[in-house]
């Protein structure tokens, strides 16, 4: 049992709060029962600890029991301690220290990509987060974050995948013109989400949306800039049809990433006819 809140390595986990101590590290902070079990179940290579209470053991044995078939530690640790590690105000009781693991873009560029998110300037963790997990309910292959958006390894970030972050590839820290332009050069049309674009239903009558795509979202404050819809083929807006002021980004994200996923399995499909 680690009882001690100022244990070396507890206050080395703590720190993994800190952008700068990720960077130096490589590490990042996963909470919670549900992100943990997916690490475990899909990337379990990467956990290189993980702290439980007793509590928490007894209430999620299979979690300890998969994190043992990948030989992984439970460290059962004292609620003081775990509370030291947590970045919630209310912890779950599981907290695991993971390696970081982004995909470099080249990596990225030799698979088969027909639909990716691009996030430029997205600074908001829990959007970012939340993207990533829609990116992965909509079947997408990618998600890319450039350098100037949050680092998807903020625990915020990642509490907002909810174990998507171990699902599909994620690139990070990559310049937007140069990811742009590699995506059109392997036949991706980029599509921009913006308030100034066309109708979201005129893009889906074009077939702008049934062949390879990258979404390209940008800061939640004040959305895309002009040179940054330059880089775009296409501006899109989602309409409003009631009386709400805008969309949140992360829900904006949701519309135009499934309105992809459905067109391009309409596609797909047509053509196993």
């Amino acid at each position: 049992m680690i009882d001690n809140p100022r244990s070396p390595r507890v206050r080395a986990a703590a720190k993994l709060a800190k952008r700068n101590q990720r960077a130096e590290t490589g590490l990042f902070l996963l909470e919670g029962p549900q992100a943990v079990a997916e690490a475990l179940r899909f990337r379990p290579e990467l956990v290189r600890e993980l702290f439980m209470t007793t509590a928490a053991i007894d209430r999620h044995t299979a979690l300890a029991r998969a994190a043992a078939a990948a030989g992984v530690t439970v460290d059962p640790v004292s609620e003081a301690v775990l509370g030291a590690v947590a970045d919630t105000v209310t912890p779950q009781g599981v907290v695991a220290v993971c390696r970081q693991f982004p995909l470099a873009l080249d990596e990225l560029l030799e698979r088969e990509l027909r639909l990716v998110a691009v996030l430029d300037e997205v600074r908001d963790p829990g959007n970012a987060g939340t993207i990533i997990r829609v990116a992965d309910a909509a079947g997408a292959d990618a998600v890319i974050l450039t350098g100037t958006s949050v680092d998807v390894f903020n625990p915020k970030a990642v509490r907002a995948t909810t174990g998507s972050l171990f699902h599909l590839p994620v690139v990070v820290g990559v310049p937007l013109e140069t990811t742009l332009g590699r995506l059109r050069e392997r036949g991706v049309r980029v599509l921009a989400a913006d308030v100034s674009g066309d109708d979201l239903l005129a893009a889906r009558s074009d077939g702008d949306l049934s062949g390879p795509t990258a979404w390209l979202f940008g800061n939640e404050a004040r959305g895309l800039t002009p040179e940054q819809l330059d880089l775009a083929d296409r501006a899109v807006i989602v309409p409003i049809y009631g009386h709400a002021e805008s969309l949140n980004l992360a829900t904006a994200a949701a519309v135009c990433l499934y309105e992809s996923a459905f067109a391009l399995r309409a596609e797909a499909a047509a053509s196993a006819d």
